[in-house]
């Protein structure tokens, strides 16, 4: 399942529209994270701590990065740009928040609940129904 929405998150590379569920959010966030220790180990080992490898993968992740966390903020209902924050230090407190929130229950401005469906009746739910 980690997998496939680090997958999900991959194949939307350039795509800053729509929105994200906080499952692809996190496993994009925890995967890449692994590649960037695994190549900061390769680095380690054949380049003497030079971070060759590191910077590739950090190079390639940087755009759906940006990306998936543009689309996760879309599903909390707030923009994109609210990512720039983080460049304050203390603005990553409100963005952890708001990446953990869940999703907004309705259709907002970034388009349809991709949790709580698409309007068809065996995917779309009542609030009395979510737990």
């Amino acid at each position: 399942m980690i997998w496939q929405n680090f997958m999900l998150a991959l194949s939307k590379y350039f795509q800053f529209s729509g929105r994200s569920r906080r499952s692809e959010f996190w496993a994009f966030a925890l995967v890449s994270t692994l590649f960037t220790f695994a190549a900061t180990f390769w680095d380690n080992l054949l380049f003497n701590g030079n971070d060759f490898f590191e910077d590739m993968v950090d190079f390639a992740f940087l755009i759906p990065s940006i990306a998936v966390g543009a689309r996760r903020l879309h599903d909390t209902g707030r923009s994109g740009w609210w990512q720039l924050i983080a460049f304050t230090g203390i603005g990553l407190i409100p963005l952890i928040i708001w990446f953990c929130q869940d999703s907004d229950f309705d259709r907002n401005d970034y388009g349809d609940s991709p949790k709580y469906g698409l309007g068809d009746e065996e995917n779309t739910y009542t609030e009395d129904q979510i737990v």
